[in-house]
């Protein structure tokens, strides 16, 4: 079921937080940058799996923190242009958004996650409009047997109980 709320997502208690990036990218900002902050191993692997599979918009990569959280990637983004030095992600497509959430999808399905983060996705840098994603995430996700937040507005320091 899906929830929309508003709040901080670094400070959610969901056992996995999905977010949208560009192949390659370098987690400068917005939610990456602070996952990048929180861990960065993570913006380090996700550079090394990008290098070495050569990963593609719509894409899915997932890794793991210490404490079991999941962060699975979502790679709803082009790759910055000849990706030189901390070259800007391009936009995001809705085509790369459904291929991204089928994969998110199919993740949830084999894995055990029993609840998930996600902000309104590619709709910050990616260039998106909400109301063009938004039927994709219910599309993809309504239907999981696990609690979905949607954080569809960011309230820095504001803890938001799963329910």
């Amino acid at each position: 079921m899906i929830h929309e709320v508003q709040g901080d997502i670094m400070l959610t208690n969901a056992a996995a937080i999905a977010h949208g990036v560009a192949p390659g990218d370098h987690f400068d900002s917005g939610l990456a940058l602070q996952l990048r902050e929180a861990w960065p191993s993570l913006a380090r692997d996700f550079r090394h799996y990008c290098h070495t599979t050569h990963a593609a918009p719509g894409d899915l990569w997932t890794w793991a923190a210490a404490t079991g959280l999941r962060v699975f990637n979502l790679l709803t983004q082009e790759p910055p242009p000849g990706d030189h030095g901390h070259s800007k992600p391009g936009r995001a497509r809705l085509e790369y958004v459904n291929h991204a959430l089928r994969a998110l999808r199919k993740a949830l399905d084999a894995e055990p996650v029993t609840s998930l983060a996600l902000p309104r996705l590619a709709t910050g840098v990616g260039g998106l409009e909400w109301s063009e994603v938004r039927p994709l995430i219910t599309q993809h996700l309504s239907d999981l047997a696990i609690p979905v937040q949607v954080y569809v507005e960011y309230k820095k320091g504001v803890r938001v109980a799963l329910p």
